[in-house]
């Protein structure tokens, strides 16, 4: 940062633009005089478009390019959805700072020509839909949890942006698609969402509708400067998140989710691991004090992998299967 301009690097799709305005805005907020300018930068998830993620590797293809460009000091800071972000980070680079959290849930959205009526007992409106009705999704996560409750279900590949994908819908290639509820609500398109699915339905994401704040460690002003918008809350759970993905990674990698909470002082968190087939879903919870947030997480990820993980993550191992962890971009 130079003569109180700061320059933010991000993804340049309309999403990813609502979170750098938005951290924008805070910090203008917090910093009256600082002039800030937004660098769009396409990154490799951005490029690949004809081609499923999983099948080249998810994990850091929506943030290499923005993390080149602060080792290069053409950006101070990079405004990622915490979903996309790796749990490693290039020498010299950090994440000091996760914002206040959107809905984490996933939110189903029904085709307009597609009738579904929430029928008494039935706990989603994923149940009313017709038998084999088509799915769009781009997270093995999703799907693995969809068809673990409806293996009728057609799974269907559906990539690009928010817009792009709702377009899709709206021209019938898919009878629902299945978004993060907090990239539907921020971009104001929440009248389009037929249903907020349950956590114990579709445990989201790890981070899934967190905001986070990467900067380079030695830039003492920049971490200064961007301080203020830390939401401790947040930042505890996704920390917590995240210690479960760091201790499953390792060689090819599964569906994998967790959710974290805090009520009454505790923090409260659930994982899984499934198959990609969704025929095996290993889930467990744990609870305890935030600031072993980490261990918690830690502790979370030994249990699924006692009570079976671990034979999913081998078997997928021994294939050379190529996956991602979980989650590709909304």
């Amino acid at each position: 940062m130079k003569n109180d301009r700061l320059t933010i690097g991000t993804r340049g799709s309309k999403l990813a633009l609502w979170q750098a305005e938005y951290v924008k805005r805070e910090l203008q907020r917090l910093s009256p005089g600082l002039t800030i300018e937004i660098y769009k930068i396409k990154t490799t998830g951005d490029k690949i478009l004809d081609v499923p993620l999983a099948q080249v590797g998810g994990k850091g293809l929506f943030v290499k390019e923005i993390e080149e460009a602060l080792l290069k000091r053409e950006a101070d800071i990079a405004v990622h959805s915490m979903k996309d972000v790796p749990t490693d980070f290039p020498e010299g680079l950090h994440l000091p700072v996760v914002c206040e959290r959107e809905d984490p849930r996933d939110a189903l959205i029904v085709n307009k020509q597609v009738t579904v009526n929430l029928e008494k007992d039935q706990p989603s409106f994923l149940f009313s839909l017709p038998r084999n009705s088509r799915i769009g999704t781009s997270s093995l996560r999703r799907s693995c949890q969809l068809l673990s409750l409806r293996p009728d279900l057609r799974v269907e590949q559906l990539r690009g942006n928010l817009d792009t994908r709702l377009r899709k819908l709206d021209e019938g290639q898919f009878d629902a698609i299945i978004l993060a509820a907090a990239g539907v609500k921020r971009l104001g398109w929440q009248d389009r969402i037929t249903e907020i699915l349950a956590t114990d339905i579709s445990l989201p994401a790890i981070g899934q509708g967190a905001i986070g704040i990467e900067c380079r460690i030695s830039d003492k002003g920049v971490n200064s400067l961007i301080a203020g918008l830390n939401h401790p809350e947040t930042y505890t759970c996704v920390k917590a998140e995240r210690a479960f993905l760091r201790k499953l990674e390792g060689g090819c990698q599964v569906p994998i989710a967790a959710h974290a909470r805090l009520a009454a002082g505790r923090i409260l968190m659930q994982g899984l691991v499934g198959s990609i087939s969704g025929d095996q879903i290993i889930k467990g919870s744990i609870e305890g004090d935030p600031v072993r947030a980490e261990n918690l997480g830690l502790a979370l990820a030994e249990e699924v992998l006692s009570k079976g993980a671990k034979e999913i993550l081998d078997e997928v191992y021994k294939k050379g299967m190529p996956s991602v962890n979980g989650e590709i971009s909304s």
